[in-house]
């Protein structure tokens, strides 16, 4: 960063000239990108901006227009400041009209009552220009060997976040387009006060331009995404270094640094998302790589059959019926097994794959119990993906009914059973004995059953059943939509299927869509704005219910608790703030998906 006039103006070799500060006190925080020493009244002309002016004045104008003129010129220009040395033109001080121009346009004027060397000056000044631009690259070297060391590790994104908070020394907040916080890090602030009301606060911040800062805000912003899809803000507040607000705060840009860190901070963001890792054994892994084929068509089908057939898997000529389980919860369970004292404890780093590769496992020890034929392995960091290759697809329901009893049968057997320890503090704290057989979902001598490891925590969730391999893929797909859906379900079916799925739940399933986010923000940006800057009105709350009501207006005032002419105005208001015609079904319909959609992507 370069230095500013004020500390210029610290330097020895000034301060060897006791300067006096004349006017523009309101400018001495304008950053000085060089020094330039002059003597003719037009050298305005050759100047670029962020200049500090050196002069004797022998060369300026001797009436009072010359010298507004020339105040003028150079802060049009833009420069940092002007330098007078006494002694030569001026004696006792500058002239009055000279300082006064430069008061009135903020430039920064300042006496030498002493003769001093302007090359000592010049020296001084571009040194410290020249050390900064070397932190400067420094630091930038440092950002790239960071950021390229967590893109080669595959760092999750609070990985990411918390590094750039650290390079930044500032708060960084990763959202998505729906303005929801996927990851943070205050940077030693309260993160209360940092979350605090955030997606209102984050549609306040609307930079131009896909990297840019926000002055009003204080928030420098990148947009995240890779190969044309964009999924994301990360958001850097630049620190208030000096106690002063962004508002208040002289220099309106952030270091160059500071872009260069959220830039390359976003590209780990978005690479990271592309990069999977596992530790799998190499057959679940071919496995999982022709599931993913199947999923993404990035293999021909035939190389596809081909290679199953090889694995014992026959997928030609077969009805083929994608199939995805899944825990309803994607947290590791807080009881894990007991550990020496009698305790529960520590999932640990690895509880999460750990319970994924148990999962799979299941997954394959039932359908070697069912006699099922087909490819499996996890598809995500959450759930695990079969496609079933049946001969006769009247046989559909019958297997898909078999293999979830046998997952039920492998889960219930995999569940240990552990009596109370002897009677003690500790032993009273993991399991009390209780009289009389075991409660539902008790095992032993009432000991409570792991959490997520009964049947119920599982959802077992098949697509539409397909004749040709080609379309192996929409089934997989409609299963792991339907399986995410069915987390918001309750009821413990043995098979989700897609009628079990109503709207609600296929958005909820498709809230990590951006085009799903991008639908809602261009459908409801506008009213979630206003409401954003008007938080005592609200106006979303009357157009949900202005909908739910099925659009009676009536119904709907008493139900938003509004008189009829207040709740009149509302809408109208509404339709006019969001450009459309709330008597049309057609609008009326896109809104009201809009908002289902919202409240899917608001909740976890």
């Amino acid at each position: 960063m370069f230095p500013t006039v004020r500390e210029v103006l610290a330097l020895d070799p000034v301060r060897h000239g006791a300067p006096r500060l004349v006017a523009g006190d309101a400018g001495l925080d304008r950053p000085v990108r060089w020094v330039h020493v002059a003597e003719v009244p037009d050298i305005a002309t050759l100047l670029g901006g962020g200049e500090l002016v050196l002069t004797t004045g022998i060369g300026l104008p001797a009436d009072d227009a010359g010298l507004r003129a020339f105040i003028g010129d150079l802060a049009d220009v833009g420069v940092s400041g002007l330098v007078v040395e006494l002694g030569r033109r001026y004696v006792s001080g500058v002239p009055r009209v000279m300082a006064a121009a430069a008061e009135r346009r903020g430039l920064p004027l300042v006496e030498l009552r002493r003769a001093t060397p302007f090359v000592r000056i010049t020296e001084a000044v571009h040194a410290l220009i020249v050390d900064a631009q070397l932190t400067e690259l420094r630091a930038t070297e440092e950002i790239h060997q960071r950021f390229t060391e967590l893109s080669v590790e595959g760092a999750d994104a609070v990985e990411v976040v918390r590094q750039a908070a650290e390079l930044a020394g500032c708060p960084v907040v990763l959202e998505n387009l729906s303005r929801q916080v996927l990851a943070y890090d205050p940077a030693g602030e309260s993160a209360e006060l940092l979350l605090d009301g955030w997606e209102q606060h984050s549609r306040r911040i609307r930079p131009a331009g896909r990297t840019a800062y926000d002055p009003d805000s204080g928030w420098l912003v990148t947009t995240v995404g890779a190969r044309g899809q964009d999924w994301g803000r990360l958001l850097l507040r630049w620190p208030n270094e000096d106690g002063r607000t962004p508002e208040t705060r002289p220099s309106r840009t952030p270091p160059t640094r500071l872009t260069i860190l959220i830039e390359r901070a976003a590209s780990t963001l978005a690479l990271g998302r592309l990069i999977r890792r596992d530790a799998e054994g190499l057959e679940r892994q071919i496995h999982r790589t022709l599931l993913t084929a199947l999923l993404d068509h990035s293999r021909p089908v035939d190389e596809v059959a081909l290679r199953a057939k090889a694995l014992g898997v026959t997928l030609d000529r077969r009805h083929l019926v994608g199939v995805v389980v899944r825990h309803r919860a994607d947290d590791p369970p807080e009881a894990v097994p007991v550990g020496e004292a009698g305790l529960p404890g520590d999932p640990g780093p690895e509880a999460g794959p750990a319970r994924l590769r148990d999962l799979a496992e299941a997954v394959g020890q039932a359908l070697r119990e069912a006699k099922l034929s087909a490819l499996t392995s996890a598809v995500d960091d959450h759930a695990v993906g079969a496609l079933l290759a049946l001969s006769d697809p009247a046989a559909e329901e019958k297997a898909l009914a078999a293999f979830a009893a046998a997952l039920r049968r492998v889960r219930l057997d995999a569940v240990p059973t552990r009596l109370p320890t002897p009677r003690s503090a500790v032993g009273a704290a993991v399991a009390r004995p209780t009289d009389g057989p075991a409660r539902p979902g008790q095992t032993g001598a009432g000991a409570p059953r792991p959490a997520g490891s009964g049947p119920a925590a599982l959802i077992v969730a098949a697509g539409s059943g397909v004749g040709s391999l080609r379309e192996a893929g929409r089934s997989l797909v409609e299963a792991r939509q339907v399986a995410e859906a069915a987390r918001r379900d309750r009821r413990d079916l043995p098979i989700f299927r897609l009628p079990h799925v109503g709207l609600a739940g296929l958005l909820h399933l498709l809230r990590d869509e951006p085009r799903l986010q991008t639908f809602v923000e261009r459908e409801l940006g506008a009213l979630l704005a206003y409401d954003a800057r008007h938080p005592r009105e609200q106006l979303l709350g009357t157009l949900r219910a202005y909908l739910e009501q099925g659009r009676n207006k009536s119904a709907a005032a008493a139900a938003a608790h509004l008189s009829r002419p207040a709740f009149y105005e509302r809408l109208a208001r509404i339709g006019r703030i969001l450009d459309v015609d709330l008597d049309s079904v057609e609008a009326c319909l896109s809104l009201h998906v809009a908002l289902l959609a919202l409240d899917a992507v608001r909740t976890p």
